[in-house]
């Protein structure tokens, strides 16, 4: 644990993202999400996230100890009210406490204010308290997190080897992009093209998730292609958006419509172990799908814009 000088210096509310008035369970849940991205098993080269992983520990064994909290939040209001007072002093009022701060200093040098003083002294006394006490709230939440992140690499491990037991032209289409044919009813003379546009469309399905392209057709209008990030997202969109009132919007998969491949992920409700990672490692794995799909964000958007030639095209041909 750290010296009482130094846990002074710290802000353990803003370590941890809460406000004072967080309650235990508040505190506990962000020290679950903090500590979990900066746990040493997770960052083994990193000495920074291991320090960090300290001081989140040590926050949570001060603030989810009643005295000892009580005590640091004294400490932490007669600064914030010295800091406050300090403010409210204008140039020459601050020379004045200056001097005066200064002929104190050499005067009282070994001395200290008796409110202060006592307030140090009682969290002294909590820290020595919770030194020889163990926290045992603290052993318990780190337990939890070292079953985690165990229940997480086991889950890769499978999803990796699922991944490597699918046919190779099963994983070719989990490559693919999800993509969506959006139609409309809209007249050849129709400047508006009945409403919609790159941005009514933008406005429409970014709710759903990550858009990576919006292709407008230019030879034939009332029909688009929708790119989006993820599979999900593309979901949502097909399954719920109707579009305008007036001009609703009939729509269908283009490519990449989901197929049930992937290996259920580890079931925390059981264990009683917070679930929050479980978006965290899902988003993990978006971002770095995100990030493939955004260097061929490029030839992705020419390839839709010659597929939905060939199909205006096609469809002219066909009605001839």
């Amino acid at each position: 644990m750290a010296s009482t000088k130094e846990l002074l210096q710290m802000d353990l509310y803003g370590l941890l993202g809460v406000e004072g008035k967080a309650t235990e369970k508040e505190i506990k849940k962000a020290y679950r999400q903090k500590a979990l991205s900066c746990h040493p098993d997770k960052n083994p080269d990193n000495p920074k996230a291991a320090e960090l992983f300290h001081q989140l520990s040590q926050a949570l064994e001060v603030l989810t100890d009643a005295a000892a909290r009580a005590a640091y939040d004294k400490v932490r209001a007669a600064k914030k009210q010295a800091e406050e007072r300090n403010n409210r002093l204008d140039d020459k009022r601050k020379k004045i406490k200056l001097d005066l701060e200064a002929r104190e200093r050499q005067a009282e040098a070994e001395t200290q204010k008796t409110e202060e003083f006592k307030i140090t002294r009682t969290l002294e006394e909590e820290i020595a308290r919770l030194r020889e006490e163990g926290s045992r709230q603290l052993q318990e939440e780190q337990r939890l997190i070292r079953e985690q992140i165990q229940k997480e690499r086991e889950w890769r491990l499978n999803a990796q080897s699922t991944h490597a037991d699918l046919p190779s032209a099963q994983q070719d289409k989990r490559k693919v992009t999800p993509k969506l044919k959006l139609k409309w009813k809209c007249k050849k003379d129709d400047d508006t093209n009945g409403g919609y546009s790159q941005e009514v469309l933008q406005g429409l399905l970014q709710k759903y998730g990550d858009i990576l392209n919006i292709i407008i057709s230019s030879k034939k209008k009332g029909s688009a292609v929708v790119e989006f990030s993820t599979v999900r997202a593309a979901e949502l969109a097909c399954k719920n958006e109707s579009g305008l009132t007036g001009t609703p919007l009939k729509i269908s998969w283009l490519e990449g419509q989901p197929v049930s491949a992937a290996p259920p992920g580890p079931d925390y409700s059981r264990t009683g172990v917070f679930t929050s990672s479980q978006t965290s490692l899902s988003s993990e794995r978006d971002y770095e799908s995100l990030v493939l799909m955004r260097m061929r964000q490029a030839a992705e958007r020419q390839k839709l814009i010659e597929q939905m030639q060939r199909e205006d095209e096609e469809e002219e041909v066909a009605k001839t």
